[in-house]
């Protein structure tokens, strides 16, 4: 049997948007949707490279309250997850276990080194 997850992290959930820039073009922001509790697992990195300069990738595992698939709440695939500066990309979620009260999220951080 697995052990309770510890939703010690609160975290924003954060959908991308597109804006009008007023010249006929759009700009990307990310709206706030809610918060949520995670717990935050790190599963491994890799080097990578940001615009700033050398950046390592961090591949980790957020367990978060379970929420239908309807709910909005219920995080997706090309969201994030904010806490503090650190941000973390969705790339993948579903259902902790069978009873469908925690959701696992697979998600990446890029930090710069």
């Amino acid at each position: 049997m697995r052990q309770q997850p510890t939703l010690a992290w609160r975290m924003t959930l954060e959908e991308r948007q597109r804006v009008s820039d007023g010249a006929g073009g759009f700009a990307e922001t990310w709206a706030t949707l809610g918060q949520l509790w995670a717990d935050i697992n790190t599963r491994g990195a890799s080097d990578g490279r940001l615009d700033a300069g050398p950046s390592t990738k961090m591949r980790h595992r957020l367990v978060v309250r379970g929420a239908d698939e309807t709910s909005p709440m219920r995080p997706k695939i090309g969201q994030r997850l904010r806490t503090g500066s650190r941000v973390f990309v969705i790339h993948g979620v579903s259902e902790w276990d069978a009873s469908g009260l925690y959701l696992e999220i697979w998600a990446e951080e890029e930090v710069l080194a």
